[in-house]
């Protein structure tokens, strides 16, 4: 049958998780895992284990490969209770969910399977996936109607039931015409777990236990299967970079459109690039060309102007940034702030309304409110062996071309002359100089002409 019910019928019950992230993905041709491969700068895992936990896991299991602590460590590191169990044998999926075994004797209330190289699929799907079983159904299978089936599973129906899933190597021309395709991801109670999959078998073209095969025996021991549906771009699984590239462009293109539902206006939607974790407020704007890295939350109101790169940086209501802007981890820029054209801010405090104009690179320090920062200014944060910081107290003003050699303090309301190299801190409301006492010499220039053609005739 196809489940029509609410996805929240099913909010009270256990529900395990497992996640097959064993495939090794040789058509990556990488040296990493192919699970470990990002999208909108998350692992494909780390997608799928964040969308499962949010649609009401109680317990995850994640099944990897032989000798993939790599994966195992991505997987901790997401959800530090998530549970790791080997696959040693490539017996088919089958074989992968019973890897879990363990888990799987604990007896939730509801299983699901997802797959670590399906990063797209939504809360809400595996919420609706799970639905069924809380009204009777023991298995239930994911499908999606394809434009080109060929590979795929096909569901076997009689009217709205569903019979069984048929691998396509496994399939007579008249199920290879069928278009539902199978998505890989099912659901199934707890207490039907084990016996049914423990009556998988390896009869078939490949020589694997497919997990497909439970709905058919589910069946067989009087359990009622359902079908939940989904559209085809939400189960797009990745196999090489060509499907790892259309998978961040559809995630990018859904990252959009829930950022201008929420009241942020994009004036080209299609050239900004957003990481999963962005965060922007109301009525900020955001211009052509920019890139959101992890970290960045953007407030009220502030505007990111065109080809700005932001990582891991926080940018306080009414603020500009841009155009040409690059804002690295730590970088807090504060209220009506203003960060102009080819400036580069990392690990700092940003006053609010304090500007830095263009040309600058401000890194590990303090600025206060108000300040005004002036073209080539930078701050020598670095000497070979350690960092340090620079403090800049409110309403100073830092001339152009100054080089602030840290650790250095700039009190508050102080000049800093233009061109000055401050090695030495400068109390409130002083003026500092640091550079070489200007000469003027007279004639110099036509003596040296002089001397110069007198050469030449030589």
């Amino acid at each position: 049958m196809t489940s029509s019910a609410s996805p929240t019928t099913a909010s009270s019950r256990t529900c395990l998780a497992i996640v097959l992230a064993a495939g090794e993905g040789t058509r990556m041709r990488s040296d990493r895992p192919k699970v470990l491969h990002e999208v909108a700068n998350r692992s494909m895992l780390g997608h799928v284990l964040a969308t499962v936990k949010a649609a009401g896991a109680t317990d995850i299991a994640v099944v990897i490969g032989p000798d993939r602590e790599d994966v195992a460590e991505e997987a901790r590191k997401v959800l530090s209770g998530a549970r790791i169990y080997v696959q040693r044998e490539r017996l088919g999926t089958g074989h992968a969910v019973l890897s879990a075994r363990e888990a799987l004797e604990q007896k939730p209330d509801d299983v699901i399977v997802a797959y670590a190289d399906t990063p797209l699929v939504s809360t809400e799907t595996f919420a609706k996936l799970r639905a069924p079983l809380a009204n009777g159904a023991g298995v239930v299978g994911l499908g999606f109607d394809a434009k080109d089936p060929t590979g795929y599973g096909r569901f076997l129906m009689s009217g709205d039931q569903l019979l069984d899933i048929r691998e396509h190597k496994d399939a007579t021309e008249a199920e290879r015409a069928i278009t539902l395709c199978n998505a890989g991801l099912m659901a199934f109670r707890g207490e039907v777990g084990l016996p049914v999959l423990d009556k998988v078998d390896n009869k078939n073209a490949k020589g694997e236990y497919y997990l497909t095969d439970i709905v058919a025996i589910a069946r067989q021991l009087g359990h009622p299967t359902a079908v939940v549906t989904v559209a085809e771009e939400e189960v797009h699984g990745v196999n090489d970079r060509a499907q790892l590239a259309a998978a961040e462009r559809m995630l990018q293109d859904r990252l959009r459109q829930q950022a201008m539902l929420a009241g942020v206006t994009l004036v080209a939607p299609e050239t900004v690039f957003f990481s999963h974790d962005t965060k922007l407020g109301r009525d900020v704007v955001v211009e052509p060309h920019v890139v959101f890295g992890p970290g960045v939350v953007v407030e009220d109101r502030a505007v990111i102007h065109s080809f700005s790169h932001l990582e891991g940086a926080r940018i306080a209501s009414g603020a500009g940034i841009g155009p040409f802007a690059r804002l690295r981890p730590g970088a807090s820029i504060g209220s009506k702030a203003k960060v102009g054209n080819f400036v580069e801010i990392k690990n700092v405090e940003l006053g609010a309304g304090a500007k830095v104009g263009h040309l600058t690179y401000l890194g590990d320090a303090n600025v206060g409110a108000n300040v005004n920062i002036g073209a080539g200014t930078i701050t020598c944060n670095y000497d070979g062996f350690s960092k340090y910081r620079t403090e800049i107290g409110e309403g100073a003003f830092v001339g152009s071309n100054s080089s602030l050699v840290a650790p250095v303090t700039i009190g508050k309301g102080a000049f800093v002359g233009s061109g000055s190299v401050i090695t030495e801190s400068i109390p409130d409301n002083a003026l500092g100089l640091g550079r070489g006492r200007q000469i003027v010499k007279e004639g110099w220039v036509t003596a040296f002409r002089e001397k110069v053609s007198a050469n030449k005739k030589k």
